[in-house]
């Protein structure tokens, strides 16, 4: 791949994408929300390509990925995609109507794709397309696969709409073609923090530049009394941080169990233990690089020293690396390894849970809380005016719907320019 090609790749895309702006745009979201539908069909042949080949381009056990899929996409039909797009946009109106406003789709717009999970390509894809915006997209290195299946998934549903999309791979390095991309009208981008100021340092104005950086989650919840309903808890927020191995921003990083009686936290982390056991049989980890393994193993190691030191600190762990639950003394920050080691954290109520999780308020995506009755209302707007984009039961952050406004924003209105129009004889 080089500068050059990236540059013919958009010259087609902008004649396509001049083409496509002449549908209307509900027939477009029509053939999209067809696409969507398919992908979310466990017996489709996209879906089942997609659960064959990607255990080998990520690592990720078929188990899991089946799994994972069926959560993820349960609730991502046609008619979801088409609600989005009226609450977000406004009415669907035909080409050639007179209205006193505009939206629309850039002439293109470029797509770069970071992470191994499939489910935010797939959306990543369709958004400027339901605007009728062309997209040439850079594939993610940990996932080469998924956004060439989403493409060629839209171009047999629709053929002229298969032609308003192109997906890309080169090197993270390969600066001559990251400039060509960004030449896109609008840009969409996705990965660290570092990654992200790079690209915002080489977009240049009026370019439209949407990203999103570094993102975690976490679960704050008050541990029943009774074992049964542990257990139940436990097992739910075992999916949450078994599905796709703890490696997405939806994945907890730490538990903070909310009880000024520590032997409660002590007790749910216990439980934890058994049902990320039962999760490991059922959907397996798949395999991490030896650094990664190396950092679980040193986690490990630090949580036993401070407990020979007379630290109150619990360690359950797999023989290997495969899960690891750490009950923790105290709310100091602490390394979240992730593929699948979590920390239950104590706190004794509310107020201190807040204060510690402030220093991670700017990077939060999703908090699951659960146990705290009369106070979840308010709970669950504080946590949201720390800028926590989703709030939400445990057991189903690996599931969010379709409209999630993931760093606090829409899905299809920071790609759209808007216009306002007042002339209208």
């Amino acid at each position: 791949m080089t500068s050059d090609e990236i540059a013919e790749y958009f010259e087609r895309l902008r004649e396509a994408g001049a083409r496509l702006k002449k549908r209307p745009s509900g027939e477009v979201i029509e053939v999209l929300g067809t696409v969507l539908e398919r992908w979310r069909d466990p017996d489709s042949v996209w879906r089942r390509d997609l659960e064959d080949r990607l255990p080998a381009a990520t690592g990720f056990t078929a188990p899991m990925i089946r799994e994972g899929l069926r959560r993820a996409l349960a609730d991502w039909t046609g008619d979801a995609l088409r609600e989005l797009a009226i609450r977000e946009l406004g009415p669907i109106d035909p080409v050639g109507a007179v209205s006193n406003r505009s939206v629309s789709g850039f002439d293109t717009t470029a797509v770069l794709l970071a992470g191994s999970i499939p489910m935010p390509s797939l959306l990543a894809l369709i958004a400027p397309l339901a605007l009728r915006s062309p997209v040439l997209a850079k594939a993610a290195s940990r996932d080469p696969l998924t956004p060439h299946l989403v493409a060629q998934s839209i171009a047999e549903a629709d053929a002229e709409l298969g032609r308003c999309i192109r997906v890309v791979d080169f090197a993270a390095t390969d600066e001559g073609c990251t400039r060509a991309l960004l030449e896109a009208d609008c840009i969409c981008a996705t990965g660290s923090d570092a990654t992200i100021a790079t690209v915002q340092s080489l977009v240049r104005p009026p370019r439209r530049l949407v990203v999103d950086g570094h993102r975690l989650s976490i679960a704050a919840v008050v541990p029943p009394a009774s074992a049964e309903l542990r257990g139940e808890l436990a097992e739910r927020l075992a999916v949450d941080i078994a599905l796709w191995d703890q490696l997405g921003c939806l994945s907890p990083v730490a538990i903070f169990a909310v009880d000024p009686e520590p032997a409660h936290a002590a007790a749910l982390g216990e439980a934890i233990a058994v049902a990320l056991a039962k999760a490991e049989a059922n959907w397996p980890r798949g395999s991490i690089a030896a650094n990664a393994a190396h950092e679980i193993a040193q986690q490990r190691a630090e949580a036993e020293l401070r407990r020979a030191a007379g630290r109150a600190v619990e360690i359950h762990a797999s023989d290997a690396t495969t899960w690891t639950v750490i009950v923790e003394d105290g709310p100091e920050p602490r390394p979240a390894p992730l593929h699948r080691f979590i920390r239950v954290v104590p706190v004794p109520d509310p107020a201190h849970l807040l204060e510690a999780i402030q220093p991670l308020a700017a990077h939060l995506a999703a908090v699951a809380i659960e146990g705290f009755g009369e106070q979840t209302p308010g709970l669950a707007r504080t946590l949201a005016s720390l800028g926590t984009s989703r709030v939400c039961a445990p057991g189903s952050m690996q599931s969010p719907p379709l409209d999630w406004r993931h760093a606090g924003r829409g899905v299809l209105a920071p790609l759209a320019r808007f216009g306002d129009i007042e002339a209208i004889a």
